[in-house]
């Protein structure tokens, strides 16, 4: 049976299922298997090596995902990012999949999460093994990581502080900028482009998207943390509004974070 024929009806709604249940195994897997090893592993070590598993669990994930002809992505922008040591990776947030498609490229990647989902039997144990930061006050927040970037981590964070739901993106939080500004590291501003508006904000799990899902990652401007955190913040939210602004004029989309079909390959 051709691919095309499964993403179509109620294969395209099986094949939606099939791919997050996918994903779910992995992370099942992945906490209940061999992450449990990486636990009796010994500080630095153990947080390094999980970080380097997750981002090869991700991005097999999204190699499967692609082999079945559901996804086509373009993440290679990223590629020089892990060897250019600790920065604020800030990216526009779309759809639930961004910080697996940023991750998936970045090896010795934190993020920020919701206690909520480090509590999750899933997500918890791996989160927790690898470093990640929980959200549950802002000082802590902060504070936290100050202290994972100047370790040399690159931190991924989405300063609209949740998915995109006032067009072009949503103000920015100031949270990001007093990170950079204080650990006195570079903020990489990422821009991500999809021609869907799938696991947006409002997007059911179970509503079936047009496949093929395609996604690009496009680096845009890297800011120093000295003009200091106001500054920053409206830097960035310049730029970030610029470049969707572009895009939304080069492809005529009805969505300033969706582009239309494109050749994208994984």
């Amino acid at each position: 049976m051709r691919w095309h024929h499964v993403r179509e009806g109620v294969g395209g709604q099986l094949a939606l299922f099939a791919g997050l249940l996918l994903l779910g195994l992995l992370l099942a897997g992945a906490s209940f298997g061999w992450l449990p090893i990486l636990y009796v592993v010994g500080g630095p070590l153990r947080r390094q090596r999980t970080r380097v598993f997750i981002t090869k669990l991700f991005r097999c994930y999204l190699d499967i995902l692609s082999a079945w002809g559901l996804m086509h992505t373009e993440l290679n922008a990223l590629d020089p990012l892990p060897s250019q040591g600790a920065m604020l990776i800030a990216a526009n947030h779309p759809s639930l999949l961004d910080a697996i498609m940023i991750i998936s490229r970045l090896p010795n990647a934190t993020c920020i999460m919701k206690a909520s989902l480090l509590r999750n039997p899933l997500l918890g144990f791996g989160a927790r093994v690898a470093g990640y930061i929980r959200n549950d006050s802002t000082r802590s927040l902060v504070r936290h990581a100050v202290q994972d970037l100047s370790s040399g981590s690159q931190l991924v964070i989405f300063p609209e502080g949740t998915r995109t739901a006032q067009a072009p993106i949503n103000p920015l939080k100031g949270a990001f900028a007093t990170i950079a500004e204080r650990a006195g590291v570079p903020i990489q501003l990422v821009l991500i482009e999809s021609n869907s508006q799938f696991l947006g904000k409002g997007w059911p799990l179970w509503r079936r998207p047009e496949f093929p899902l395609r996604y690009s990652v496009t680096l845009i401007e890297r800011l120093d943390p000295g003009p200091g955190r106001d500054q920053l913040v409206v830097q960035s939210d310049v730029a970030l509004r610029r470049a969707l602004k572009a895009n939304q004029a080069t492809v005529g989309g009805s969505h300033p974070a969706v582009r239309g079909d494109s050749n994208l390959m994984t």
